[in-house]
């Protein structure tokens, strides 16, 4: 309280030590005529820097949206350079080698910590996304406090120039002279028509830096619980490198024969003009994605000549998070799946089935941004029937999830799956690009960060996904209203 009392004794010394105050006969006499008020002033009003904003005639006050976007973006590419400088010690590189050599290395196990691996990035990826949109929404609130104080500066020169008159001429004491008596009347009259506006601004003033320290303070907070989360993800990402360079060795099989499947592929998908007629490409010509196709149909037959109790047992396994880490089909029927899945990377969903695609149509699937390096999983047990590269899609991963049912999940950089491979779901299959791959399903989308493209499908036809997701993982896309 005392600064408002200052800036208000300091404004009224100001007015005082302006006029001739040195005679008390003409201040008895004039004073009431003399008094300077709002009522009474012949001058032309001005603005007054510390109670008026006057905004210019065609300011235009800021989009919110916009606003935060905008510091969305700049707060992402900050992030995007710290990445770069964070680095693992060779402790740490060592310790992390050192748990890889010391697991059972069984195919079972193996693909096992890759799925555990694979959930703590999905969790470290989301807490950085989580991190960044609340380092943005702080910088926008420090920006409005900086514009507010901008905008009141004329309050802080007033305050700074009222006290520095106030040292060098202080208020004289009331009970010294009948002069300086008069005197202080003067001011006090001064004082109780400056007081109230000074001690509202002044307050305003107090609380605005109050809360850009504690904002400010947030900022540094968060920015170090965002820096330790990008290390251990940096880690977690070693770790899977680690882990899929291991599985690689148990499964691989005759590079030559590999190679040779992967071309015909490529021939195959280079001929395919629909998804339909790739996968039945695929099905028919390629050899591992056949056998792996004709095994996991045999699989469901069997479950389907199963007893009604055999079934309620195997769906009780199954939602227990213990299913048959051998199976070569997948666990439970796809129909039964809805509410269950998870999308198979963290991110910000752009469109949904259905919305304009900006091309003149609907979409087919949903799109999400991610964040760069970004691992992908697979949402569902599933047949990987086709690994690479097709057409407008970009690269590619279509699943054969059973049921007739298949998903198209396309955008990524990098594939670390093959064709004719059960994965299970939450296994990681592909890694996103550093920036939005140029594709078909990703035109008119209002971002540069890696986008990924998942379709459903039913006996050959899109179906809306949403109905699959957990309730974490739906909502409405950004541009819904």
């Amino acid at each position: 309280m005392i600064l408002p009392v200052l800036a208000a004794g300091l404004g009224a010394t100001a007015i005082f030590a302006q006029s001739d105050l040195g005679g008390t006969g003409a201040f008895a006499q004039d004073a009431p005529a003399q008094m300077p008020t709002a009522e009474s002033s012949q001058e032309p009003a001005t603005p007054n820097a510390a109670t008026d904003v006057v905004p210019a005639p065609d300011e235009v006050p800021p989009d919110p949206a916009a606003e935060l976007a905008k510091k969305r973006d700049e707060t992402r590419a900050e992030l995007e350079a710290l990445s770069k400088t964070i680095n693992l010690s060779s402790d740490k590189v060592i310790a992390l080698q050192k748990s890889i050599a010391d697991l059972d290395k069984s195919s079972t196990n193996i693909r096992q910590a890759l799925i555990d691996s694979a959930a703590r990035r999905k969790t470290l990826e989301r807490q950085m996304l989580e991190s960044e949109k609340k380092l943005a929404d702080l910088g926008v609130k420090e920006d409005a406090i900086h514009r507010s104080l901008h905008e009141r500066r004329g309050l802080l020169a007033e305050v700074l120039a009222a006290l520095q008159r106030m040292g060098r001429n202080p208020p004289p004491a009331l009970l010294v002279t009948p002069d300086d008596a008069l005197a202080s009347v003067r001011s006090a009259i001064l004082l109780g028509a400056v007081v109230p506006g000074m001690r509202k601004e002044t307050d305003k003033l107090a609380g605005d830096l109050a809360n850009l320290a504690a904002l400010q303070a947030a900022t540094t907070k968060e920015k170090a619980n965002l820096a330790a989360t990008m290390t251990n993800n940096i880690e977690e990402e070693r770790r899977m490198d680690m882990l899929l360079a291991e599985n690689d060795k148990l499964n691989r099989s005759n590079a030559a024969d590999l190679e040779a499947e992967k071309k015909r592929s490529e021939e195959l998908a280079g001929k395919a003009t629909t998804l339909e007629s790739l996968v039945a490409s695929m099905e028919s010509q390629i050899s591992s994605v056949r056998e792996a196709a004709e095994a996991a149909r045999r699989e469901e037959e069997n479950r389907r000549l199963l007893t009604e109790e055999q079934r309620a047992q195997a769906k009780a396994l199954a939602e227990n998070g213990v299913p048959d880490k051998n199976r070569i089909a997948p666990a439970y029927p796809f129909g039964e799946l809805k509410a269950k899945l998870e999308l198979p990377v963290a991110g910000e969903i752009l469109r949904q089935f259905g919305d304009a695609d900006g091309t003149g149509h609907e979409a087919m699937g949903m799109t999400l941004a991610t964040n760069p390096d970004t691992v992908v999983t697979a949402p569902a047990d599933g047949l990987v029937v086709f690994a690479g590269s097709f057409r407008s899609y970009g690269q590619m991963i279509i699943l054969d999830a059973g049921d007739g049912y298949h998903l198209v999940i396309s955008g990524m950089d990098m594939i670390s799956t093959r064709q004719g491979k059960f994965v299970f779901a939450g296994e990681p299959l592909a890694v996103m690009g550093a920036k939005r791959v140029a594709s078909a399903t990703a035109l008119a989308l209002e971002t540069n960060r890696p986008t990924l493209y998942i379709e459903f499908r039913k006996d050959g036809k899109p179906v809306d996904s949403r109905p699959w997701w957990t309730a974490r993982d739906t909502g409405k896309a950004r541009n819904d209203s």
